[in-house]
């Protein structure tokens, strides 16, 4: 298999494919030297990670004696400038199974994809793309092109053999995760064959009493710390899908579990309305008191000149009108009350006057602030805080504007893609660097109730997480950080400061290169579940040609801390009509027979860690369960 790249998620992607499902995996980097010039740095701690796990390649055709990484798998690191054909050759991608192009510049994937499927038209291409629309278009042409190749070639080709195009964002991926994250403390709603299946975190003094029914346990949280120990940071990690009874040192702990819920309970998103401008907004209240004063006083000279001179009304308001625009000639010869009423009517004009000028000022600046970034209003409070508009943090207000949640962000730069966004969708936006002082005190962070730091720096995250713990101790976080480690000392430093505030940690890379990475291997991973800095996925597997599922009663298909079933879905033939139609049926193990027993035809909804993946996709070999 083959990965390109230009960033982190190349050595996300890489490691998945190695440490947990032991494939052999050539990488395309840049040029060391190219990597120095970007202002980024998550390609040059790629880079450091491949080193700590695999041998190096250094130059195309140069490779390491140390090859092979602690996985398992075989990696090798090309450099090269673009993913031209030398590259692809040299990579051997006219011979890979799988390539996966996560570049972060879309115009980059594109061409490579190109190419790619012209070298190798039964590779199996996993693209990653931001534009959504240029993604459908592009798939479905790819899988033209490889079809047309295979009928040029007259090589029968089979459905399970055929290449497929996939297309995935990053973006898009991780942002549902961060939004749930942040909105409703940790739960996730998936949705499997047909079920609806919600990950919630529940302490030990509430276990039991969800929404819906309770299938099994994820995992179980972090062990609290010990005030005063000195151990409190280094407390057991989260363990995922423990077993019965419970192993030692569990008791206490706070647990992920996974609840099967009807539809009536999935919240319906309600879709963002843009609406225009009101008529009111265009004025001041006190000019439009001015002027339906000025209009009324009108009328009233308008009724006094009918009844002084007994025209016609039609002609008293025509001639009301030529005396306030000083446009009619004197009334001279006739009488007072005509007289009286020229005069009063010039000096109403004189008032319109200045009205009319002050209508205009207002109403050019209504529409200038109208395309400007709006401030956020006062007395807001219990809002989300969200730091960075990039690929990631647009995706994240989109959603969030979505599920009608009031939001204010905060972008260094002005022309960053998801700027617009929040103008288009009215959002209150900071232009500033939150790293510089009152810049979060602008976006109100001390009467916040969520804040999202989603830059790109891991530091700028950290000091914003810490002002706002320090102006607003219960405020809920949610950061990315890159660096495992860095990120695993932070969120024990911060559970122990403030052990009753709301903190979670999330690696954008680390979300999503499960997903990156069985679409490589030819599965579709339902939706994952984050633990802490872990992950818990759930995926669809099919039981033919699985000698740990077929055959095996469907209740003891389970591994602790690796796998567990939790719904079959069973094929049946409708006898009825005239053509043996199969008929899809899932269900959850609870309403299954005692004593049933897995088939081939069956297909099995499992939520397994990576590695217990890994094992029931025969890249490892799986311990029978007692």
């Amino acid at each position: 298999m083959v990965v390109c790249g230009d960033d982190g998620l190349v050595h996300r992607l890489a490691a998945e494919l190695s440490g947990v499902y032991g494939e052999r995996v050539t990488v395309v980097l840049p040029p060391a030297r190219e990597a120095r010039q970007r202002p980024a740095p998550a390609l040059g701690r790629a880079a450091a990670l491949f080193g700590r796990v695999t041998g190096v390649v250094g130059r195309a055709g140069a490779p390491d004696r140390n090859g092979t990484a602690a996985g398992g798998g075989l990696v090798r690191v090309l450099e090269a400038a673009e993913p031209g054909e030398e590259a692809f050759t040299e990579a051997g991608v006219a011979h890979a199974t799988a390539l996966a192009l996560v570049y972060d510049d879309d115009e980059t994937n594109v061409q490579a994809a190109l190419l790619a499927r012209r070298l190798n038209p039964r590779v199996r291409l996993v693209i990653r793309l931001y534009n959504r629309r240029l993604g459908e278009h592009l798939a479905k042409l790819l899988d033209q092109a490889a079809q047309l190749a295979a009928a040029v070639d007259g090589a029968f080709v089979t459905d399970t053999e055929a290449a497929t195009t996939t297309v995935l964002s990053d973006a898009d991926t991780a942002a549902p995760v961060l939004v749930t994250a942040a909105v409703s403390g940790h739960s996730k709603v998936i949705e499997a064959g047909g079920l609806m299946l919600r990950a919630a975190e529940r302490s030990h003094a509430v276990a039991g009493r969800g929404q819906g029914r309770e299938l099994c346990t994820l995992a179980l949280l972090s062990a609290p710390p010990r005030p005063g120990s000195a151990e409190a940071l280094d407390g057991d990690g989260p363990l995922l899908l423990p077993g019965d009874p419970r192993p030692p040192g569990a008791e206490g702990r706070a647990e992920v579990v996974l609840e099967a819920v009807p539809f009536a309970l999935q919240p319906t998103p309600v879709r963002p309305t843009v609406r225009g401008l009101p008529l009111g907004s265009f004025f001041s209240r006190r000019l439009r008191w001015a002027l339906g004063l000025l209009t009324a006083a009108v009328c009233a000279l308008a009724v006094a000149s009918w009844s002084v001179t007994s025209d016609d009304p039609t002609h008293a308001v025509y001639l009301s009108l030529l005396d306030l625009f000083a446009i009619n000639d004197p009334a001279i010869g006739e009488g007072h009350g005509r007289k009286v009423l020229q005069l009063l009517s010039g000096l109403t004009g004189l008032l319109l006057l200045p009205l009319l000028v002050a209508a205009a000022l207002e109403g050019l600046g209504t529409f200038r602030s109208a395309s400007a970034l709006r401030r956020p209003r006062r007395g807001l409070s219990g809002h989300v805080v969200l730091l960075g508009l990039g690929k990631i943090g647009t995706r994240v207000l989109a959603r969030l504007r979505e599920l009608g949640i009031p939001v204010v962000c905060v972008e260094r730069d002005p022309q960053a893609r998801g700027v617009a966004l929040a103008r288009s969708l009215r959002v209150p936006t900071i232009i500033g660097d939150v790293t510089e002082e009152g810049v979060l005190d602008a976006a109100k962070v001390g009467q916040s109730g969520t804040l999202l730091a989603l830059t790109s720096s891991d530091i700028t995250n950290l000091e914003a997480v810490l002002y706002a713990r320090a102006v607003n101790p219960g405020v809920r976080v949610v950061m990315r950080l890159y660096d495992d480690r860095f990120a695993k000392a932070v969120y024990r430093t911060l559970r122990a400061s403030h052990p009753r505030a709301w903190t979670r940690s999330r690696s954008v890379s680390f979300l999503v290169a499960p997903a990156f990475a069985g679409a490589m291997i030819g599965r579709q991973i339902l939706g994952a579940v984050p633990v802490e800095r872990q992950v818990v996925l759930i995926a669809a597997l099919e039981v033919e040609g699985r000698p740990e599922l077929n055959g095996q009663p469907a209740a003891e298909a389970f591994v602790p801390g690796a796998w567990r079933a939790l719904a079959v879905t069973t094929r049946r033939l409708d006898a009825g009509r005239l053509e043996a139609s199969a008929r899809e049926e899932t269900r959850l193990l609870e309403d299954l027979p005692a004593r049933y027993v897995l088939g081939g035809q069956d297909r099995v909804i499992v939520a397994a860690t990576r590695q217990g993946l890994a094992d029931l996709l025969g890249r490892r070999p799986v311990p029978r369960p007692r």
